[in-house]
């Protein structure tokens, strides 16, 4: 499932500062896993075009563009391209 969407960066940044978040770019290639990852503040994260899957404590899942996903705070997560495309996605953290 690989899909492209429109999305307004600026519109999400500022959408997720005024909730106190960060709001930045990450990019994978196809294939790319970053695995077991924990953070001691909350985490968004939003796919804007590719095939990624969250796995977040156990549960896996594979959002559509603009889909956002929250990954509280002290959760174990991986996150998977799963696409033969590279994959560009936004990510946040709470702000403290």
């Amino acid at each position: 499932m690989t899909q492209t969407t429109a999305i307004d960066r600026d519109a999400v940044a500022r959408a997720w500062a005024a909730d106190g978040f960060s709001c930045d770019l990450w990019v994978d290639p196809p294939g790319r896993v970053w695995a077991d990852y924990v953070h001691d503040v909350d985490e968004r994260v939003m796919v804007l075009e590719g095939d990624m899957e969250f796995e977040i404590e156990g549960v896996r899942h594979r959002p559509v563009p603009g889909e956002t996903l929250l990954i509280p705070a002290g959760a174990r997560h991986t996150v998977r391209n799963l696409g033969e495309r590279t994959a560009r996605w936004l990510y946040g953290y709470r702000r403290r």
